[in-house]
């Protein structure tokens, strides 16, 4: 627990004075467009919500160094895998000029980059005619690359309002490190309770004011390690099904997906190309702005906020039942397709306005609690 406490603090700590002291950067890594398909905020706020997760790294690397050395220099090698993605999405906060192509390619390179240092690689996926030829290490180095690549670019696409990746990956990390105490994994138990603490700490200031953004930097980095550590608990402990990761991510790698086909296949333009037809956000405009209203600007931010809980709960209906059948294959697999397909049905649903009522009974009570007055709550 003493790594959780000392994440949470240090990430607590950098991120409220990155915000009082924003007049000092915030021409630089402020996120100054409030217009656009995926801009849901008013005034000019700083993306680099990575930095406090990372520096709060770094303070449990200092600390382990004089409990578990050798844990310690585990998690270092980690975080030193980690680097060029979170330097690429980082430069992206700061330069609004680095492609996604390139951050993707990054990333991969830092999986490529834990294979060297420490061996991490996907050597199965406990599908029977592939798992032969995951024993030829470049197959399986070029699989595990375009996984956790993939992983890292899923989380930033669902960072699209205060709170949403940050807590999706709570969810997930939380998950990852309950499993890995279990069968005994440190690196993985304590590296996920560090990203943990570091993320809440962080979300203190994100959720629900939207003080600070995670940024691509925070983004591809928690990506990352999620991606990690899922390669490192399946490699390392044969006991745990390759599909237990799939299913914690299923979310964000699903909206990923399902993203490139809707844009490549049904509108024939880039996958790269922002717009605003994500889950997350048909939620936002036909669910949320129908219990805040559309009109008041000094909402906006309510709005923005009040869409992150309803994916919370989209993501802990994967999240909780891999936990208890992180061992379990064949009901994993299962769990995937019934998660494909209620995604499937929830967003053909929004897109003809035919939203569940479960959805607009929330909306509708949260409407009752507003002020005549002002609509504020």
């Amino acid at each position: 627990m003493q790594v959780l406490i000392l994440s949470f603090f240090i990430s607590f700590v950098v991120t409220l004075l990155l915000i009082h002291f924003d007049h000092l950067h915030l021409h630089l890594s402020g996120d100054h467009v409030t217009k656009g398909a995926q801009k849901y905020h008013v005034h000019p706020v700083p993306r680099i919500g990575g930095v406090p997760i990372m520096l709060a790294m770094l303070a449990v690397l200092g600390l382990l160094a004089f409990r578990d050395l050798k844990l310690a220099e585990s998690m270092a090698l980690l975080m030193v895998a980690g680097m060029p993605a979170f330097l690429g999405g980082l430069m992206e906060d700061v330069t609004k000029k680095v492609g996604v192509g390139l951050r993707l390619g990054l990333t991969c390179f830092s999986a490529v980059l834990a294979y060297i240092l420490f061996g991490a690689l996907l050597n199965r996926i406990d599908l029977p005619w592939i798992d032969p030829f995951l024993a030829y290490w470049p197959v399986a180095l070029m699989l595990t690359a375009v996984a956790v690549g993939g992983v890292a670019n899923a989380v930033n696409i669902i960072d699209g309002y205060n709170g949403l990746a940050a807590m999706v990956c709570i969810l997930i990390l939380g998950a990852l490190g309950y499993v890995g105490y279990l069968v005994g994994d440190a690196l993985v138990w304590n590296t996920a309770l560090v990203m943990v603490g570091g993320s809440l700490g962080f979300m203190v200031w994100n959720w629900p004011r939207g003080m600070i953004f995670l940024g691509d930097g925070g983004a591809y980095f928690k990506g990352f390690m999620i991606g990690e550590l899922s390669v490192l608990l399946v490699m390392r402990n044969p006991q745990v099904s390759a599909w237990f990761p799939l299913l914690l991510v299923v979310y964000p790698v699903f909206e990923t997906l399902f993203s490139v086909y809707r844009k490549k296949v049904l509108r024939g333009m880039s996958p790269g190309v922002p717009d605003a037809v994500h889950l997350h956000m048909l939620i936002h405009k036909r669910v949320v702005r129908f219990a805040v209203g559309t009109k008041l600007a000094e909402l906006k931010m309510v709005r923005n906020s009040l869409t992150s809980p309803y994916l919370w709960v989209l993501c802990s209906l994967s999240v909780f039942p891999a936990m208890m059948l992180w061992k379990n294959t064949l009901w994993l697999q299962i769990l995937v397709g019934v998660f494909v397909i209620a995604y499937l049905w929830l967003y053909r649903a929004m897109v003809r306005f035919k939203v569940p009522r479960l959805l607009l009974l929330g909306a509708v009570a949260h409407t009752e609690k507003k002020s005549p007055e002002t609509g504020k709550m």
